[in-house]
């Protein structure tokens, strides 16, 4: 057994090489690129109350539509218990009607959402508008990554992998660049777009290969195969090994989620969408106009926010072009350290910044001798705001920079990579739920910390959250760059500590 073994694994691995040079890339871009408008429409719909806000909590804003302080963090932060409420509506969508249909599903919220706020008379249109646009990003988020990860191979998944935030940062920026010169009702009609866009593209698009052999449906998945990867592919191989997967699997029992192979890469995720939250990304996005006028930049504040939406693309796109050359954890490690380094920056420098600002903080009068002393000290207080002024834009660009070259695109990778086969479709929905209602916590409480304490508080918890995500990628994150999704999982049953190529080939003979 073990000599036929050895005989037949490099005429396999030669069939497979020669099958994967024949691959043509061209209709899976196609593919990837109708499924991640949807992830566009998120990051748009995301940032939105950005420049949003400040305009409904000014005195000029329409009396009906104008927002108090807990409006607003209500109006900001309702966006993340909706996308929670998405991410459970994939966790039965996903299994039930499959990946593709589910990314579809997700524009139905998202246009009625842009339609209230569009047209939004009161308050609440636009709480109810803003919370179903997050209903969509939820769902998205859960779906689209595994999409991508089902009908990619592993020569290109890594960069396609990273597709979805290169979009959604995409959106973001748009939002960012248009909200210069589009009144805010505007803005949301544009946002009804490109939900429309992506449901007219994936019409056409195949559904996942490993979703139709799940069915039974053998014949389609071996047509949606050949359609992705060129008709000179021979699809036997492929098949024959997601087929193999699916044959060892089994329904997922309450004793089986207490094994490795399942627990493990679950609370990876899991975790890892955690800590991606608490490192504060999504209040910074939702809040950027607001922080910058908070942290006295030179600036306007809505040109500092379209700079920052600008270095955050840029970012990405670096991460993508290194995602499958320098590996998923050396991107990590970079990412964690540029994120402590900046949040640290931000820390000192808020907390070192003349508080309250404005009216001196003693009205007593004392002469001529106080009156000399406030006009130095004004001075010097000026002076230093002067050279200051732009700390906290690049450390907020630096912060930016870092989140989207690790903790933005791969944990989304990671996700899609890591979690097991027959549970992707519940447990991408599980991770994608905790995650936003960490947003939501953590977006909400934002406006209220700042208020009290100033940014102080809130960089002070980033900083400390950066370092355990350096810790926690040295621990426990694996390497998968390179590795196929069976492999991966392969990984996480024989639960060995060195290269998953390696424990796949040893761990397969005993597979029954």
């Amino acid at each position: 057994m073990s000599t036929d073994m050895k005989e037949e694994t490099p005429l396999l691995k030669r069939r497979l090489t020669s099958s994967e040079s024949q691959i043509n890339n061209s209709k899976l871009f196609l593919a990837v690129f109708s499924a991640v408008i949807g992830n566009f429409s998120f990051g748009y719909s995301m940032v939105f109350s950005s420049p949003v806000l400040p305009k409904l909590k000014s005195p000029s804003a329409d009396p009906g539509l104008r927002m108090n302080t807990e409006q607003a963090a209500w109006f900001g932060s309702i966006y993340a218990l909706g996308a929670a409420a998405g991410g459970l509506g994939a966790m039965l969508l996903n299994d039930l009607i499959g990946r593709k249909l589910s990314i579809m599903m997700s524009a139905v919220p998202s246009a009625i959402g842009y339609m209230l706020m569009g047209g939004a008379m009161n308050l609440w249109m636009l709480q109810v508008g803003r919370f179903l646009t997050g209903v969509a990003g939820g769902m998205t988020a859960a779906s689209i990554p595994v999409y991508i990860s089902e009908v990619s191979h592993k020569g290109v998944r890594g960069a396609l992998g990273s597709c979805p935030q290169i979009t959604s940062v995409s959106g973001s920026l748009a939002l960012y660049a248009l909200s210069l010169v589009v009144p805010w009702r505007y803005l949301a009609v544009i946002g009804g777009v490109p939900p429309v866009l992506m449901v007219v593209l994936l019409v056409f698009m195949p559904s996942s290969p490993r979703r139709l052999l799940s069915l039974g449906r053998e014949e389609k998945a071996k047509i949606a195969l050949r359609w992705l990867r060129g008709s000179n592919y021979d699809t036997s191989i492929e098949l024959r090994a997601i087929q193999h997967s699916i044959d060892t699997q089994t329904t997922v029992t309450l004793s089986q989620l207490g094994t490795p192979v399942f627990y493990r890469p679950i609370l990876i995720a899991v975790v890892m969408r955690f800590l991606q939250q608490m490192t504060g990304i999504t209040p910074i996005l939702m809040y950027l106009e607001s922080i910058f006028a908070e942290s006295k930049v030179s600036l306007p504040a809505q040109y500092d926010a379209a700079i920052v939406g600008a270095i955050r693309l840029l970012s990405v796109i670096v991460a993508a072009s290194l995602m499958d050359k320098a590996g998923r954890k050396a991107l990590l490690y970079t990412s964690s350290m540029l994120m402590f380094l900046s949040t640290l920056t931000l820390t000192m420098i808020s907390h070192t910044t003349p508080c309250p600002p404005g009216p001196n903080p003693l009205n007593l009068t004392m002469g001529s001798d106080h009156s000399l002393n406030d006009s130095i000290g004004n001075a010097l207080e000026a002076s230093q705001h002067g050279s200051a002024s732009i700390i906290p834009l690049i450390s907020t660009m630096v912060f930016i920079f870092g989140y989207a070259m690790g903790w933005g695109p791969i944990t989304w990778l990671l996700m899609s990579e890591v979690l097991p086969l027959v549970a992707r479709g519940v447990a991408s929905g599980l991770c994608v739920t905790v995650s936003w209602l960490t947003a939501f916590v953590l977006t909400h409480s934002f406006t209220h910390l700042v208020d009290r304490y100033g940014l102080y508080v809130p960089y002070l918890c980033f900083t400390v959250v950066c370092v355990i995500c350096l810790l926690f990628n040295a621990v426990c994150i694996p390497e998968t760059r390179s590795r196929s999704l069976e492999e991966i999982e392969n990984y996480f049953r024989t639960g060995r500590t060195f290269t998953i190529r390696r424990s796949h080939s040893t761990a397969q003979p005993p597979v029954q």
